[in-house]
């Protein structure tokens, strides 16, 4: 969908550089296209897809109505309210409008579940819309295999959403490609991920203006299904050539993303929910970052993307909330841990930057070593000082698999 897709069609394209954009133009390279794609998936279409083309008028009317539906504007508050108090966007940052600005500018082509139609965008640079097309042709025939609006729609469960995502858009990244290139070429790209996220940071000043100037968190969190979930399609297919990762076998964290060896032994995170707590205020919002969102929390606090990234290993599952007080709002986020010496790496990177980064006048924080049902355990609260929370502050408890 997002307009990083023509730095793959860059490398991917060949010919076609004269095809004019027309429903029919558009369903011919489709029908050349489809049966790789099903070669490169593993699969094939039940029924062939509908294809059309749309104006960007169109296009950013649907993006509007879609984002309503999937993230309604209450709901986008207190999302930007957690990013807000953890650090990750500035105070006055409206996410709807940066969400809208990123999504028209990026959007080439897109697969929409519920009509069940892939669209590709007028003015489309023609040189693309191969690559365009096999990606969104895989999202097509993934809808045929698997609810994908109930994946895409999971309610306060962020890191296993991301993980869905990241084999949606990592399988469609990757297949494309193999229904594009030989197995020849495919090989000689090398580098091919890493070249990309660095030729992204070179064009995104110049043709990219709102991704250039979105915050770390929101630039992740875009590039993260794709990239990062080729690179885990890639694996998923050596280690098990023979099916497809729906259904039971989706990945059920980013972890198991991040680091496909957790997948393969079946390291499911542990769940926590948050039991009772007297006197601490309403919830506004909670959710799971993740061992991903994790890490770019620690990489914005120590200043480090390598510090991030090794501060959130061995994360074991986390949930966090925000309370609603006289005072402001109240922050609480539990985190376990595969072992105490992950817990304890991951605390001290915290204790050494929150209060410099995030402790506000009229605020204080806590952080507290500790244990869930037995399993390494760390707790970060960060609250108004005549919070009512501060003498039983809200626990978690594991909830059942």
């Amino acid at each position: 969908m997002y307009r990083f897709l023509s730095l793959l069609a860059v490398v991917a394209c060949t010919g076609d550089a004269s095809v004019a954009q027309t429903d029919a133009e558009v369903r011919r390279i489709a029908d050349e296209v489809i049966p790789r794609v099903e070669a490169a998936v593993g699969l094939e279409f039940k029924t062939q897809p509908t294809m059309a083309t749309r104006s960007r008028e169109q296009v950013t009317r649907y993006l509007v109505a879609k984002l309503d539906a999937e993230l309604p504007p209450d709901t986008l508050e207190r999302i930007a309210l957690a990013y807000q108090l953890f650090g990750l966007v500035p105070d006055t940052l409206d996410l709807r409008t940066l969400l809208l600005d990123l999504l028209s500018e990026q959007v080439v082509g897109y697969y929409d579940p519920d009509s069940s139609t892939l669209y590709i965008v007028e003015g489309t640079d023609p040189f693309f819309i191969r690559t365009v097309l096999a990606h969104e042709l895989v999202h097509a025939l993934q809808g045929q295999y698997m609810p994908l609006d109930s994946i895409l729609h999971l309610q306060r469960q962020n890191d296993r959403r991301t993980a869905a995502q990241a084999v949606l858009e990592g399988q469609a990244t990757l297949a494309s490609l193999q229904a594009i290139l030989s197995p020849e070429r495919l090989e000689q790209l090398g580098d091919f991920w890493g070249d990309v996220r660095q030729s992204l940071r070179q064009e995104q000043e110049a043709s990219m203006p709102a991704f250039s100037a979105a915050p770390l968190v929101i630039r992740e969190e875009l590039l993260f299904p794709y990239l990062a979930g080729a690179e885990f399609m890639r694996w998923f297919q050596s280690a098990f050539p023979d099916t497809v990762p729906y259904g039971p076998r989706l990945p059920v964290s980013t972890e198991q993303i991040i680091h496909p060896e957790k997948y393969r032994d079946a390291d499911l995170p542990v769940t926590l929910r948050f039991v009772a707590s007297v006197g601490a205020g309403a919830v506004v919002y909670e959710d799971t970052w993740g061992e991903f969102t994790t890490r770019i929390v620690l990489a914005e606090l120590t200043g480090s993307e390598s510090m991030g990234n090794a501060g959130a290993r061995g994360w074991d599952g986390d949930r966090y909330a925000i309370f609603e007080t006289d005072d402001g709002h109240a922050l609480v986020w539990w985190s376990v841990w595969d072992s105490v010496q992950a817990a304890e790496k991951f605390a001290r990177m915290v204790e050494r930057s929150w209060p410099e980064k995030r402790v506000q006048p009229g605020r204080r924080w806590t952080l507290r070593r500790t244990t869930v049902e037995g399993v390494p355990a760390v707790v970060l609260v960060d609250a108004p000082v005549g919070w009512s929370g501060w003498e039983t502050v809200p626990a978690v408890a594991v909830r059942p698999t």
